[in-house]
């Protein structure tokens, strides 16, 4: 009787009723509306795991980023563009500079560019909004693009079930944590930094490298769940490392935009197509 009663029982089945309670709620609620064509993309992972092998990305990156620039209206970054980053008052990670210049070529040809933190970059401030004039997103959100209603985000975190994965989050997230974090030297805040985001990478690789198994993918298990409740046609996220398009039997269609460690894939939007591509497709 004393252990039903613990702290961390009780903890634990608050946190399940916090989910349930959210879940319970329309999840497809004040869209953005665009037209245009569009562009996603998710997990460069910049900054990892050398820097060598970081560069030689950024320019596979910037390649693409130019080639999109003609086109492109909007772009989407969908999370863990960099594999690490903290902002201080007056500090920036440095480098990827490549990366930088081709993005301000992009907002100077009037191209909107929207930006999910992941679970690697969730520490983002106002940096990339004041320099860049990005709309920056900490959680999914609605859009209506091309007349489609889509829900997007990093994809992390997401269904009833991760709630261990929630709570760490949130105290990650925690302002008061943030600024001890902040407290800090860069250089020692830096270091510390890339040193956990490597042993989250190896942890989660093996993740990372399997095939989708419907059956326990957490997040084909939630986007069946909230489309057997709500009408969305396209469920995008990024944070699985896969290129997917799967038909969902309630008729969505989930997209993953994949990554830029393995595969180089984007997702393309217009007025008449949605499209995946990988590297293979250049």
């Amino acid at each position: 009787m004393n252990n039903f009663f613990s702290f961390d029982v009780i903890f634990y089945y608050i946190c399940r009723l916090i989910v349930y309670l959210k879940m319970m709620q329309t999840l497809f609620q004040n869209p953005v509306i665009i037209q245009g064509t569009v562009f996603m993309v998710s997990d460069f992972h910049l900054g990892a795991p050398d820097y060598r092998t970081s560069e030689e990305r950024e320019e596979r990156i910037v390649a693409w980023l130019s080639t999109i620039s003609e086109e492109a209206t909007h772009l989407f970054l969908l999370g863990d563009i960099f594999d690490f980053w903290f902002e201080y008052q007056d500090v920036v990670p440095k480098g990827y500079y490549k990366f930088w210049s081709q993005i301000s070529l992009l907002v100077n040809k009037g191209i909107q560019i929207y930006f999910f933190t992941g679970n690697h970059d969730m520490w983002v401030k106002n940096y990339f909004k004041d320099k860049f004039g990005f709309k920056i997103y900490k959680k999914q959100q609605a859009f209506i693009i091309n007349g489609k209603k889509c829900m997007i985000g990093h994809g992390d975190g997401l269904g009833s079930d991760v709630i261990g994965y929630k709570i760490i989050k949130k105290l990650f997230s925690f302002k008061f944590n943030i600024f001890l974090y902040s407290l800090l030297h860069p250089r020692i805040a830096f270091g510390i930094a890339h040193f956990c985001s490597r042993k989250s990478r190896i942890y989660s690789t093996s993740y990372h490298d399997q095939e989708i198994n419907f059956d326990t993918e957490k997040l084909y298990q939630y986007i069946l769940d909230v489309s057997s409740k709500e009408e969305i046609d396209y469920f995008i996220y990024g944070h699985r490392h896969l290129p997917l398009e799967i038909k969902m039997p309630t008729g969505s269609v989930y997209y993953n935009t994949g990554d830029w460690m393995t595969h180089d894939s984007w997702l393309r939007m217009d007025d008449h197509h949605i499209l995946l591509f990988q590297k293979t497709d250049l």
